[in-house]
């Protein structure tokens, strides 16, 4: 019996500790390290505002057992054509790719490149790819584990003169990212040209491209905004998209621990795609208000009149359906069940960034025919705003609609005493009247937002001026300056109209 009791209690004191020595034991041990290999720089958004804070998420949720690094630029040797062999032979752990830079061998998932079927909205277009990919991708990825897909933002023709219509296009010198982009352009009477994205400027600066068919993401880490000041987006759907892919080798998955494993699996899928798209979609809207603070031009072509793209670019689908049905693939089934998910997730709400937001936009602005009636305007000596694009022209010469309510158009010049509200404290915030005097000439279809002291939303540069009671003295002080409004101080007594700098602001990317 005391035997006995002593065998259990010896048992139940291993039972106890056991636990314990395996903690210690864990703790003892270094993490397991994944290599997470890419081809963009390590400023770009993919890097900083998607694949670190995944890669850090991973590492927090394991405890540190598991920690990702990250090497951007290839570092690890090697062209972007070759990161899914890498994935695949295990030279790299996991990978960010791009499928259509091995044109042939991932057939299926082109479906989300063909011109005017991935939605304008990243986030839209990622989480109906991820979706469509468990159903329809499994056997073009079965050597890979996979993370997440998803597909980049809407691409905007980039060039040096407006582009509203298909007219504009013949002979026209793009620059385009996969082959389906450049056989939508050929369609249009275009001359794509595809070349590597980092000889883009030098190719427009000598003349071998008018301009190109990028995502805005492009813009900024190739000054495209210094060469090149229109820009034209489509409604609703992008004409072209590149897909991406985040893939894992199957052996470095399969050798995790289970409770790893399983850390992996909750951050695959529809989380990484929504993060992925939020990315996308984050950025292109930042880029594109830094290019409206420059006073440069974006043409948002409206439905009906995308609806002539879309009809020009018919006999590239049909083409494509063609070609992969020699594959024994059904391409019409495989667009149809895209356009269900795209369906599916059109109305999917934005997520919110966690850095500060950019500056708002100003209103689309539609040019009335000149037969329409105008809308009543303030008595004013001022001369009428220049005229804007020709009558029943479907094309809005301005940008996307912003999120406020839009404010009244009329032809008087802006106050000079308004400050903005939308200027950060600090120093004193200049005058409107900057703007006037110091943009380039502008037209209807180029206008300026114009600050404002009593609202939240953004007006167009040809606002009324104030009633002559809201506008404060010049000798006084300025009142002090409300909540969510920076006013700025009145001029010296010396100078009672001193010349303002221009307003600038420092759009984050």
């Amino acid at each position: 019996m005391r035997i006995a009791r002593r065998t259990f209690l010896t048992s139940s004191i291993g039972t106890a500790v056991a636990p314990a020595i395996l903690r210690l034991a864990r703790a003892d041990t270094p993490p397991i390290t994944l290599k997470l290999h890419h081809s963009f720089s390590a400023v770009s958004g993919v890097h900083d505002k998607f694949l670190l804070p995944w890669a850090r998420k991973i590492e927090t949720e394991t405890g540190g057992r598991m920690r990702v690094d990250i090497f951007p630029s290839m570092q690890l040797g090697g062209a972007p054509a070759a990161l899914f062999d890498q994935a695949r032979d295990g030279s790299a752990d996991i990978v960010w790719a791009a499928p259509t830079l091995m044109p042939g061998r991932f057939a299926k998932i082109e479906t989300f490149e063909l011109p005017f079927l991935p939605s304008r909205r990243a986030l839209v277009s990622s989480k109906a790819l991820t979706d469509f990919a468990a159903v329809n991708l499994q056997d073009e990825f079965q050597d890979f584990y996979t993370i997440c897909f998803s597909c980049s933002d809407s691409a905007v023709i980039h060039a040096a003169r407006p582009v509203r219509t298909t007219e504009d296009m013949k002979d026209f010198k793009l620059h385009v990212q996969t082959r389906l982009a450049a056989e939508a352009m050929r369609a249009l009477g275009a001359h794509p040209v595809m070349m590597p994205s980092a000889q883009l400027p030098v190719a427009i600066t000598e003349h071998v491209v008018d301009g190109c068919l990028d995502p805005w993401h492009l813009v900024p880490p190739l000054r495209l905004n210094d060469l090149l000041r229109s820009h034209t987006e489509f409604s609703d759907h992008s004409p072209s998209a590149r897909t991406y892919v985040l893939a894992m080798n199957k052996a470095s998955y399969d050798r995790l621990p289970r409770e790893l494993k399983s850390v992996i699996d909750s951050n695959s899928g529809q989380v990484a795609a929504t993060m992925a798209g939020a990315m996308w979609d984050q950025q292109a809207a930042a880029v594109a208000n830094m290019v409206v603070e420059r006073g440069d031009l974006i043409v948002t072509l409206l439905p009906e009149a995308v609806a002539r793209w879309r009809k020009a670019t018919e006999p590239v689908i049909d083409a494509w359906r063609k070609e992969i049905k020699e594959q024994k693939i059904d391409g019409a089934k495989l667009i149809a069940a895209a356009n269900v998910l795209l369906a599916k997730y059109a109305n999917e709400p934005q997520p919110q960034s966690s850095q500060a937001s950019p500056p708002a936009r100003q209103q689309d602005v539609a040019q009335p025919p000149p037969q329409s009636n105008p809308a009543p305007k303030p008595a004013s000596n001022n001369p009428p705003a220049s005229a804007g694009p020709s009558a029943g022209q479907p094309v809005r010469s301005a940008v996307r609609p912003a999120t406020a309510a839009p404010a009244p158009v009329s032809s008087a010049p802006p106050s000079p005493a308004a400050p903005s509200a939308a200027t950060p404290p600090g120093p004193p915030a200049p005058a409107a009247a900057a703007n006037a005097s110091t943009a380039p000439a502008a037209s209807a279809a180029k206008p300026l937002a114009a600050p404002t002291s009593t609202i939240n939303a953004p007006i167009t540069a040809t606002s009324p001026p104030p009633p002559a009671s809201l506008v404060p003295p010049a000798p006084p002080p300025a009142p002090a300056a409300q909540p969510s409004v920076a006013v700025a101080p009145a001029p010296p007594p010396a100078s009672p109209m001193p010349k303002p700098v221009p307003k600038t602001l420092d759009i984050p990317l």
